[in-house]
């Protein structure tokens, strides 16, 4: 115990001394979740959009109004031909091209039926899908103002069929709530695996190692000088990110907090032992960091933060079974915005263990002291 404690001493030391560790540990949160949060978003808050009116009646006009009264519609122009219209998207200068055709409201007076054409831009196929589920919810709700009209209905009367929503655990449908959660999970993977992959690679380039090898410290007894460090940084991490995220976005938290800083304890080991690994296979800092950054983008664009997992490929769903990031992705949405308790994230507590035993078992595997 006398040796960690020193080994300790010394680590903290050697950290706070590294002018390159000390901005990753505290400007790097800062910087990611107040640029990230609102940056990484799929909401869409403008829509460029571009009409051409064949009818130009009365009832076209109104059509176009209430799309543009909605707030997120901007009209790039009015068209006097289809061509234009496909030469603005094709330059990439609208978003939504709507062709109102000739006899509109005449065909919808006579024969009770009418079509529009919309052409929407999928470069963006998820900003597609919103444009068109936007759109349409516009459309429907002004067809039934016409039924209501036309057939002099009462505005009160309610449809044959009536939908009622209910959004649960986040109901206003801020996507701040949603995101902000994940960027603290993939804040402290990147400070955990970076900073420990760092670590054991630096006595190595700077000759250190070989005076730590000659001493008559044991592997473990290493092993948890160079981790206990990070786990504690870690910790901070997780604590001054959901700090700074209450505090600025004001996300809900709704479950315990205790069992998400639990499982942040176990979590911890499995990163930090994998940048352990990193460390002891590697030769300089520049290969840990590339090698590290490569399995953090894999495990970030496979966690579920942007993309759901049941929305993956089947092949791709069964890698992410072996992605911690995924188990912290889910826990750590699932208590604060669910209020989940520990019954309900059982799995998740099971998994992360048996990896944190793997993680260290390997660090401890892969590390050899030699004099």
């Amino acid at each position: 115990m006398r040796r960690i404690k020193f080994l300790l001493r010394k680590e903290f030391k050697q950290i706070f001394r590294n002018k390159a560790m000390l901005p990753l540990i505290f400007v790097m949160p800062i910087i990611q979740l107040l640029i990230l949060v609102n940056a990484a978003t799929f909401e869409i808050k403008r829509i460029d959009v571009a009409i051409f009116d064949q009818d130009r009646s009365q009832t076209s006009k109104a059509l176009a109004s209430k799309l543009l009264s909605m707030g997120y519609y901007r009209l790039h122009e009015n068209l006097n031909s289809l061509k234009e219209g496909q030469l603005l998207m094709d330059k990439n200068k609208i978003d939504l091209l709507i062709q109102i055709p000739a006899k509109f409201e005449s065909d919808l007076l006579r024969e009770n039926n009418a079509s529009i054409m919309l052409d929407i831009s999928a470069i963006d196929g998820s900003a597609a899908s919103i444009i068109y589920y936007y759109t349409n919810s516009i459309l429907l709700d002004y067809n039934s103002e016409i039924i209501r009209k036309w057939h002099k209905l009462p505005s009160k009367l309610s449809l044959p069929l009536k939908i009622e929503s209910r959004f649960w655990f986040n109901e206003e449908l801020e996507y701040k709530n949603y995101i902000t959660p994940g960027l603290v999970v993939i804040l402290v993977t990147m400070i955990g695996m970076f900073l420990s992959a760092m670590n054991i690679v630096r006595e190595k380039e700077i000759g250190t190692i070989e005076q730590l090898n000659v001493t008559p410290i044991t592997k473990g007894q290493f092993i948890i000088s160079k981790l206990l460090p990070f786990w504690i940084i870690g910790m901070f991490e997780l604590s001054f990110g959901l700090g700074v995220g209450k505090l600025i976005f004001d996300f809900p938290v709704v479950g315990n907090v205790a069992l998400l800083f639990a499982f942040a304890a176990i979590y911890l080991v499995v990163v930090l032992g994998l940048g352990l690994i990193i460390s002891t296979i590697t030769h300089t800092q520049q290969q840990a960091m590339l090698i590290s950054w490569f399995f953090v983008v894999i495990f970030i664009l496979m966690s579920g933060l942007f993309t759901a997992v049941e929305n993956m490929p089947v092949w791709a769903q069964n890698i992410t079974a072996f992605n911690p990031v995924t188990y912290f992705m889910q826990l750590i949405r699932m208590v604060l915005l669910k209020g989940s308790e520990f019954r309900h994230v059982s799995r998740h507590f099971y998994i992360i263990g048996i990896m944190a035993v793997a993680s260290i078992g390997l660090s401890l595997f892969t590390y050899r002291k030699r004099s």
